[in-house]
């Protein structure tokens, strides 16, 4: 029976471009997840979208000159077209400023009051006289009073990922005017009482201990048996969701807790817009329906404790009257951080590789298969640009591209554009096929374990073991001596190719597709995968929207038959010149300036 998986996607801040971090940590690994289980015909759900709210968008505004929407609507436009460059497969991406996600936000927001697990409580906050205001905490840095960190941001350290309160940093600053003399004061906030949900929260993490990765269950476990505590969940601040409350209109929801409701209001977006308006159900209040929530890990207490907190207390929502509870991530896969060159990403340093920038240059599926490869998964990783060119042109070039390319131009050539008609296969030839049709089960059980890079490798693996083959029975000496081994031999090395381009296909769609149409097939692997604006009752956007109703690729082993026509191919892939090293790390560290990005139309 097929299964119905949700992929919930971390939802990025919309303040700046998004970079090789991003694609390594969050996005690639969910686009690979989600096509292999297309391909295997489940009933696959995407989301995600921009963080239109976060305080990083008002910074940055600030910074610029602009308004924080003109900060937001451009940086979300860009995402759209990165992604779909980069072919990131959201069944909808779009962003938190809908009227359908206000509306839902605030919806949660007073039934977690009507149901108690709400509380109003004085706070001190930082406050600027110089500017008039209580700064909200990414307005704040200073030392982290746990691990001394001396850039901790006012809500959490990036050095020791605790979440943190600005009023206990030492020597706190604004971000804004460094020397501005920062005061506390009093002010009134909505608190959400965490510690109502330390009954449910620990039975709901020792279910998943198994399946989850040991960075993300030890952290999650430990911070709730040291001891949860009521987080504020509204702010004073002037941009995001207005608190709805009468004497409360000049505060809005703090953005933590209303950006993870996002996994749930676009899928109530994405059914609205298929015409569907309940199809979100399938997988929200199915008991049998998985939730992958793909996060990094600085958002893990975000996306094992607080969303799970505000999703135990909201039972029954938008579901006629019935309580059922609505289904819980079964896995967060966090992944780590990806470096450059050996050192963090910095974007005051503009230490970093920026995604729209690399797709204009290179293939993306050279650089999604390098992400791939070396992909963060338990640890720390690291992009360098000698390692991009040495597996590119190593790897994905020599030992795949390179292989389908000139067997399907050797046969395109000496057997008349045709797959060969053969006779009966050898013990080798029935061997090879054996052992790489056996991929179909490894490397989907690793995929379905979310062990990517293990999955990647095996297919590699695969192919080189095909490359070997291909070189002890030589077709292109025997054609001359023994027409009929020659086309056994060919035959059985387009069925390998064809199984291979499925094995590959989530890691590297695009090439896979050019791949399926060289083979003689008609038709897409996935669908098509469009930027489309949706009119809302109150708002306009744009969204990158998935279709798969055409897609005809399967998980399946090849059924290539003898006499199938075939296209003339061409190179599947670009070698890399070296001299791209150099010139690659001259960029790191140059001044970009992103206001032309910001202003233009």
């Amino acid at each position: 029976m097929p299964e119905y998986i949700h992929v919930s996607v971390a939802w990025p801040y919309a303040n700046g471009d998004l970079h090789v971090g991003h694609l390594a940590g969050v996005y690639l690994p969910a686009d690979i997840f989600a096509r292999y289980h297309r391909l295997k015909g489940n009933h696959v759900l995407m989301v995600s979208g921009s963080d239109s709210h976060g305080t990083p968008i008002s910074v940055e505004a600030d910074k610029r000159g602009v308004t924080a929407r003109e900060v937001f609507e451009r940086y979300h436009e860009r995402f759209l077209q990165t992604q779909q460059k980069a072919g990131i497969s959201y069944d909808l991406f779009t962003h938190t400023d809908t009227e359908n996600h206000h509306r839902i936000a605030q919806d949660i927001f007073l039934l977690l009051l009507e149901r108690g697990h709400l509380y109003k409580e004085r706070q001190e906050l930082l406050y600027s006289e110089l500017e008039n205001r209580f700064l909200p905490d990414r307005y704040v840095e200073g030392e982290c009073y746990i691990c001394h960190y001396e850039q901790a941001r006012g809500d959490q350290c990036d050095n020791c990922g605790n979440l943190l309160e600005a009023t206990k940093l030492i020597n706190p600053r604004s971000k804004n005017n460094p020397d501005d003399k920062l005061i506390v004061r009093e002010t009134e906030h909505y608190f959400l009482d965490l510690a109502h949900f330390t009954d449910q929260l620990l039975p709901y993490l020792e279910a998943h201990k198994s399946h989850w990765r040991p960075n993300v269950i030890t952290f999650s476990q430990n911070f709730v048996k040291d001891g949860l505590r009521g987080r504020p969940i509204t702010r004073d601040i002037d941009w995001g969701v207005p608190v709805p409350l009468e004497g409360w209109e000049d505060k809005h929801l703090y953005v933590w807790f209303e950006a993870v409701m996002g996994y749930f209001t676009a899928s109530i977006e994405w059914a609205k817009i298929i015409g569907k308006p309940d199809e979100w159900k399938k997988w929200w209040y199915n008991p049998d329906a998985k939730i992958y929530n793909f996060i990094g890990k600085d958002n893990i207490p975000f996306h094992t404790i607080i969303w799970q907190a505000e999703l135990f207390g909201i039972n029954g929502i938008y579901n006629d009257g019935d309580d059922t509870p609505l289904q819980l991530p079964y896995d967060v896969p966090a992944n780590e951080f990806m470096n450059i060159e050996g050192k963090q990403f910095s974007k005051s340093r503009n230490w970093a590789i920026w995604l729209p920038d690399i797709l204009e240059r290179y293939q993306a599926d050279a650089i999604r298969y390098y992400v791939a490869a070396t992909a963060p998964e338990t640890h720390d990783s690291d992009f360098s640009w000698d390692g991009f060119l040495q597996r590119v042109n190593n790897e994905l070039l020599a030992a795949w591209g390179n292989l389908a390319n000139r067997m399907l131009g050797f046969a395109y050539k000496r057997f008349d554009g045709k797959v060969p008609e053969y006779d009966s296969l050898t013990p080798e030839d029935e061997a090879i096929l054996a052992k790489v049709e056996a991929g179909f089960d490894e490397i989907g059980a690793l995929i379905a374990a979310v062990k990517l890079r293990d999955a990647l490798s095996k297919a590699m693996e695969l192919a080189r073991d095909a490359n070997a083959y291909l070189d002890s029975r030589a077709p292109w000496k025997t054609i001359k001596e023994d027409l009929a081994d020659a086309a056994r031999t060919v035959y059985t090395i387009l069925r390998v190719i064809d199984n291979l381009k499925i094995l590959l296909a989530p890691f590297v769609p695009f090439s896979s597709q050019q791949l399926h149409e060289y083979l003689g097939y008609d038709g897409q692997l996935f669908g098509e995968l469009t930027i489309e604006n949706i009119d809302e009752e109150t708002r306009s956007h744009l969204v990158l929207f998935y279709d798969g109703s055409q897609a005809i690729g399967k998980w399946e082993k090849s059924t290539l038959q003898p006499g199938q026509v075939l296209r003339q191919p061409s190179p599947l892939f670009v070698k890399l010149d070296p001299e791209i090293v150099e010139r690659e790390r001259a960029f790191l560290g140059q001044p970009r300036d992103e206001h032309e990005i910001i202003v233009q139309a």
